[in-house]
């Protein structure tokens, strides 16, 4: 597979503030003569989670048509590349408000500047929504997991949750069961394959307001993301479906520390409102 010459792809990390951290991920600001199979070949040479397309742009009315593809197949969104993205037209056009048209719908950015040489974002999600898992859904994942139904924490049920994709959210019991993670990659594929899941999103509750996460992502092709926005917006629509949250209410997720990538990611969510609002910042990867 071929694509232009003059295709750019810059490299940033989401969800942390300085380098050795965050989730990788790839951005093209001009992917106009790009089509389908070459952002995916694109994306695939990159090797990240996940690359940002921007396909067409009105930087008059700062609206942009964003595009995410995977090694193995396009996502109708990503909130860790938003994130990079978001940051990368920040500091070329300024901060300000941003508008993205996505496959999973319309997205709202807000960029800041934040101290020398940083831009934090704040992303506004689709509406979320959540629903019992069901217990052949839990069974399946947990075979492929290499998880017990001892592992898991009552207080909080497994879920399917959505916040511009699906996500399995599966609450872990102790932080050591978080840790220890070494699933079987194929089998989860194809569990997370029938029931259309991008990530199983596990977490291990520290408090009311703090969590950890780790986020599998075999079925685009790598074995962990470091930092996972969608799922984020997700998983503060499952809090909402539970009651775990107030009129607003602000949660911090500690992620990829297990992968030496600690990231970290602020989900305001609010019990009157679907939407989730995802904070984080985005540093340049040199070279």
């Amino acid at each position: 597979m071929t694509f232009p010459a003059t295709t750019s792809v810059l490299r940033y990390s989401a969800f942390a503030s300085r380098l050795g951290g965050g989730n990788p991920a790839g951005v093209v600001l001009d992917a106009s003569p790009l089509d389908e199979q070459q952002m995916l070949a694109v994306a695939a040479e990159v090797g990240y989670s996940e690359t940002a397309f921007v396909t067409s742009r009105d930087e008059q009315r700062r609206r942009f048509t964003l595009r995410y593809f995977s090694p193995l197949a396009e996502v109708a969104f990503c909130g860790h590349a938003t994130v990079a993205a978001s940051v990368a037209l920040a500091e070329r056009i300024g901060p300000g408000d941003l508008v993205y048209d996505t496959l999973a719908g319309e997205i709202r950015v807000e960029t800041v500047a934040d101290g020398p040489g940083l831009v934090r974002a704040t992303l506004t999600s689709v509406p979320t929504r959540s629903r019992p898992a069901q217990t052949a859904e839990v069974d399946a994942a947990l075979s492929a997991l290499r998880w017990g139904k001892a592992d898991l924490d009552p207080a909080l049920p497994a879920h399917v949750a959505f916040g511009g994709n699906e996500h399995l959210v599966l609450a872990a019991a102790t932080r050591a069961r978080l840790a220890d993670l070494d699933y079987d990659f194929e089998a989860l594929t194809a569990v997370m394959k029938i029931h259309g899941w991008t990530t199983v999103h596990l977490v291990w509750r520290e408090s009311d307001g703090r969590f950890h996460a780790r986020d599998p992502f075999p079925v685009g092709g790598v074995i962990e993301d470091p930092a996972t926005g969608a799922a984020a917006a997700a998983f503060g629509g499952y809090l909402r479906t539970l009651g775990l949250v107030a009129a607003a209410d602000t949660i911090a997720i500690r992620q990829g520390e297990d992968m030496g990538r600690p990231s970290d990611l602020i989900i305001e969510v609010d019990s009157h409102d679907p939407r989730v609002r995802i904070t984080g910042h985005a540093v340049p990867i040199p070279g």
